[in-house]
């Protein structure tokens, strides 16, 4: 095999690699729950006591199509309506819960996501 050849081939394994890896390892940033608006704090309240939630579809699996949240099987996420005090509809805003007690907040409807910490 010529040596450009494997060069090439090389240099495509490492950035499949790369590719691979970047879309498995979601990164997030953090936000305090205390830096959360009053109507996301109140929803991860109704969360930790399992509700009653207003919404009909709150605690629907979410499936993080777009893995921006770390990849886990299916049935992994929950997603919870944030009230949009501005909003008719449900709104933009949402907290997705994972299955070991880690919450994540998003104001712009899944594009991006900050971990709460608390």
């Amino acid at each position: 095999m010529p040596i450009w050849l494997r060069f090439l081939l090389v240099l495509w394994l490492a950035i499949g690699s790369a590719f691979a890896f970047s879309r498995d390892d979601a990164s997030v940033d953090a936000v305090s729950a205390a830096e959360l608006p009053r109507e996301a704090r109140q929803t991860l309240s109704l969360i930790k006591e399992g509700g009653p939630f207003p919404y009909e579809r709150d605690g629907i699996v979410f499936g993080n199509f777009e893995k921006r949240l770390p990849l886990q099987q299916r049935g992994y996420y929950r997603e919870y309506t944030v009230k949009s005090p501005w909003r008719r509809d449900r709104g933009p805003r949402r907290i997705i819960s994972g299955e070991r007690g880690e919450f994540f907040y998003t104001d712009d409807h899944y594009r991006t996501f900050r971990r709460i910490k608390e």
